[in-house]
């Protein structure tokens, strides 16, 4: 088990230069060997300022992904309708206003899959050559790509939504195979829709309109175990939020009726749980958290540059220890900076100073 009580979720923002340099490669105005060597600065610089703030826990920022759950579909063949709309569109909510986005109406499963290049493993290759720290790889769990089964356009490859996840699961599980043969220790699974299922439109969505939001969480919850059950070496964790795109949300809601299933459900050793605002409800859901797991509290927002203090934090983790042995407590920012290349309304000052709070909070709550 990874027992740092400092971590943090997984993406970065974006630095100008990189952002310049996907816009240069979208015009045919830079070549490939270019952008990767942008991508490449860009993962130094995230890396640094990681271990710069003093983090036990690094990631590359994702900075060579398009959105956190890109890196995944635009690996393989059979999909149709990608691009960053298929990544980031709801009807979005925040103290900025709404902001709507069209899902793409041709997004769909429309072939069989076929691997063209790794998920994530050579971005993990280049993340662990480079830090002596934990290096943490995060992968979207394959629920989440449950939407992209459209009977009228996916029937021809996959007669069932079941059958497209389990091939999906089946490359997971090799891409973890792999992650592990090159010396993976910790992944994360990232699941943010989980607890968009408080939310009657996104049950529906999901459950295609049964309503049945036990039945989907338990199956969804056995396809990240299917994927975590091969690689006993690798320590996983759970992240799940309500959402986060351009500072924004798509749902709201106490977890404490999924809990007893998500937190009992999954093999992960650490959860990852947003409880930045009062949107996130209350920390009752802790008290179904097993003994054998790790519960990282996001109490640092990164919809905001809000700074919160040391004192803040302390308080609210000593709130939840009592529900939780502060042992199996830790803190960490409650999502990424820029779970899409959009990125959230703060600064790369507003970035480094939430980073080194997590670590300088951390070391003084769990002092040794």
């Amino acid at each position: 088990m990874i027992a740092a009580h400092a971590d943090v979720v997984g993406s970065l923002l974006r630095p100008p230069e990189l952002r310049a340099a996907q816009a240069a490669f979208a015009d045919g105005k830079l070549d490939a060997g270019g952008l990767r060597a942008a991508e490449d600065r860009a993962v130094d610089a995230a890396i640094a300022l990681q271990e710069a703030a003093g983090l036990p826990v690094v990631t590359d920022g994702e900075q060579r992904r398009v959105s956190f759950q890109s890196a995944v579909p635009e690996a393989l063949d059979g999909f149709a309708g990608l691009g960053l709309d298929a990544y980031v569109w709801g009807e979005w909510r925040g103290e900025g206003g709404e902001l709507r986005i069209a899902r793409p109406v041709d997004l769909a499963v429309v072939g069989k899959l076929r691997r063209r290049r790794w998920f994530v493993a050579d971005e993990f290759d280049y993340l662990r050559a480079r830090t002596g720290r934990v290096a943490k790889v995060a992968l979207p769990s394959p629920s989440l790509f449950d939407g992209y089964w459209m009977p009228d356009r996916s029937r021809a490859a996959y007669a069932t939504a079941d059958a497209f996840l389990a091939d999906l699961v089946d490359l997971y599980r090799e891409e973890v195979a792999e992650l592990a043969r090159r010396g993976a220790r910790y992944v994360q699974i990232d699941a943010p829709h989980y607890p968009l299922l408080l939310e009657p439109r996104w049950r529906d969505f999901y459950t295609r309109g049964d309503g049945d939001a036990g039945r989907w969480l338990d199956r969804a919850l056995a396809l990240d175990d299917a994927v975590m059950a091969g690689a006993p070496e690798i320590a996983f964790a759970v992240h799940v939020c309500r959402g986060n795109q351009s500072s924004r949300w798509l749902a709201e809601g106490d977890l404490e009726p999924l809990a007893p299933a998500l937190f009992r459900g999954t093999r992960a050793q650490r959860l990852l749980l947003e409880y930045d605002s009062p949107r996130a409800g209350s920390f009752a859901a802790l008290r179904h958290l097993p003994d054998d797991k790790m519960a990282i509290l996001g109490l640092v927002t990164t919809k905001s540059g809000r700074r919160e203090t040391t004192v803040e934090l302390a308080a609210r983790v000593a709130e939840a220890a009592r529900l939780v042995a502060r042992e199996r407590l830790g803190l960490s920012p409650q999502c990424g900076f820029a779970t899409s290349v959009r990125g959230n309304a703060l600064t790369a000052e507003d970035q480094r100073a939430k980073l080194e709070l997590v670590a300088r909070a951390a070391a003084e709550i769990w002092p040794g």
